[in-house]
């Protein structure tokens, strides 16, 4: 079990991110037109991934924005932005903002990629959704960054994450 807070509450999730040089767990999520995709689909990219709680919260649909801005930069780089919202409501975010260089993909069905990563909060208000967390992966699939985000109403490190692709 992990603890971070929401506005200054403790709330927990169910335990700590991989860790850097470990293989990175493998993973089925829903794509907007709600097909199936997975970790094996990305391989020999280096990939980002941006957890969060909803993409209707304003610092979950700020990281999505500033990860957009930033992977225009990136090359042979996948930005997947994970919430458990439905695709529905991802497409349309992504369609009013304009967003277009990022994948957003749900974990509406299953749940399987929160417990993978140890990501779903397990009590508290937001109990059932995923932690504010950044976990970048390089071409072979392994975490060179990872960062579970202290108070959930806070930003992501990008700097940090965007660095760790530069150096991979």
């Amino acid at each position: 079990m992990a603890t971070v807070t929401l506005k200054g509450n403790e709330i927990h999730t169910l335990g700590n991110l991989p860790k850097n040089g470990a293989k990175a767990p493998d993973f089925t999520l829903t794509k907007n037109d709600l097909s199936a995709t997975s970790l094996a689909d990305y391989k020999g990219r280096k990939v980002v991934l941006n957890i969060f709680p909803s993409i209707d919260t304003g610092t979950c649909a700020q990281s999505v924005r500033q990860f957009n801005q930033e992977a225009a930069e990136l090359e042979n780089t996948t930005i997947l932005c994970i919430s458990k919202d439905l695709p529905f409501a991802q497409a349309r975010f992504c369609g009013a903002e304009g967003i277009d260089k990022v994948e957003t993909l749900s974990d509406f069905r299953d749940g399987n990629f929160g417990k993978a990563y140890n990501v779903t909060f397990t009590d508290g208000p937001l109990e059932g959704l995923l932690s504010r967390s950044v976990v970048v992966l390089n071409e072979n699939g392994e975490v060179i960054y990872s960062e579970q985000v202290p108070e959930t109403v806070d930003e992501p490190n990008y700097k940090a994450a965007l660095e760790a692709l530069m150096d991979a």
